[in-house]
């Protein structure tokens, strides 16, 4: 994999970890043990390891259900404010040939920002509207599909980098489109 390829997995991977820690470090752990499609460096290939894919299956399971519970998901998120932006880290740094070609300090702060800054948006900003807004009812489905997401993305970023830069790309061009629409709207109507 090269350095392009490389960096839009490692930020896809990052950004996964930001709404669940454990899935992008299964995914990297589990597509490096049984495929060649990822080659983890040392000392990232330590992922592969029997127990700690088994360890980092028991700490999904903690993370998914703590998440399903009520009151319980806001202490979970607290607890995650630190372990899913080191997750980021890891996953960002571990990612396929990355951290041959970057600087590991680099590529270690690189993720720690990314999954960091999607954990605050979710722990800051969507899971209180939603809590607020929905009496709490809104917050498994919301959980499910953070999963879901973070899975998916997971996935793609190890899967089909080119793919997900893609997908960025559109959603982001969507985002500022949406926001200068927005804006006019408000400018017209004031």
């Amino acid at each position: 994999m090269d350095l392009i390829t490389g960096i839009l997995s490692a930020f896809g991977l990052s950004a996964s970890a930001g709404l669940n820690a454990y899935i992008p470090l299964l995914v990297i752990a589990l597509v490096s043990r049984f495929t060649d499609w990822v080659n983890l460096s040392s000392p990232w290939d330590t992922l592969e390891n029997g127990w700690v894919i088994a360890a980092l299956g028991a700490l999904f399971l903690i993370e998914f259900f703590a998440d399903k519970i009520p009151a319980v998901n806001h202490l979970n998120d607290v607890i995650q404010t630190i372990v899913r932006p080191a997750a980021g880290a890891i996953a960002f740094a571990s990612s396929a040939g990355v951290i041959t070609e970057i600087n590991p300090a680099v590529a270690l702060i690189l993720g720690l920002v990314v999954a960091g800054s999607v954990h605050t948006v979710k722990s800051a900003a969507v899971r209180p509207a939603v809590t607020a807004t929905t009496g709490g009812a809104g917050n498994v489905p919301v959980s499910i599909l953070e999963d879901l997401i973070s899975t998916f993305l997971s996935i793609l970023a190890v899967v089909i980098p080119v793919l997900f830069a893609a997908l960025v790309i559109v959603l982001t061009a969507w985002l500022v489109w949406w926001l200068w629409r927005r804006a006019n709207r408000a400018r017209l109507a004031g």
